[in-house]
C-alpha cells in the first residue's frame, strides 16, 4: 500500500478530485497554504495499492498544470530602499510526495 500527498494550487482541486473520484478514488482534503506567495492549497491525502500508483500519478499530471502568474515581492524590512516590481513565477502543477504504508486500517 502506497500513501500519495499531493499538494495542489486551490484552482485546480476541484477538477482533480472529480477525476479521482469518477476513477474509484478516496482522498482526504486539507487545507494548507504555501510558504513563497502565501496563497491557498489544497493537500490531498489519497491511499493506494501499488498497481495503482501511475494510474494516480498520470490523472495528478493531467488536472494539475502549471502556469504563469505575475506578483510583487514582499518587503525585506527596509521600506525606504524596496521598489516592489512585479515578476513573473510558476504556479500550480502539484507537488507530490509517495510514501510507503506499512498498515492501513479502515474502521
Amino acid at each position: 500500500m502506497k500513501l500519495v500527498i499531493c499538494i495542489v494550487s486551490n484552482k485546480d482541486v476541484s477538477a482533480l478530485l472529480e477525476e479521482l473520484v469518477f476513477k474509484g478514488y478516496r482522498a482526504t482534503k486539507l487545507a494548507s497554504t504555501g510558504g513563497f506567495l502565501k496563497e491557498g492549497n489544497t493537500t490531498l491525502l489519497i491511499g493506494i495499492d501499488v498497481e495503482q500508483v501511475e494510474e494516480v500519478f498520470e490523472i495528478i499530471e493531467n488536472k494539475c498544470r502549471s502556469r504563469k502568474q505575475l506578483v510583487t515581492p514582499i518587503s525585506t524590512g527596509l521600506a525606504e530602499t524596496f521598489v516592489p516590481y512585479p515578476m513573473e513565477v510558476t504556479v500550480g502543477g502539484a507537488t507530490v510526495f509517495l510514501i510507503d504504508v506499512e498498515k492501513n486500517i479502515r474502521v
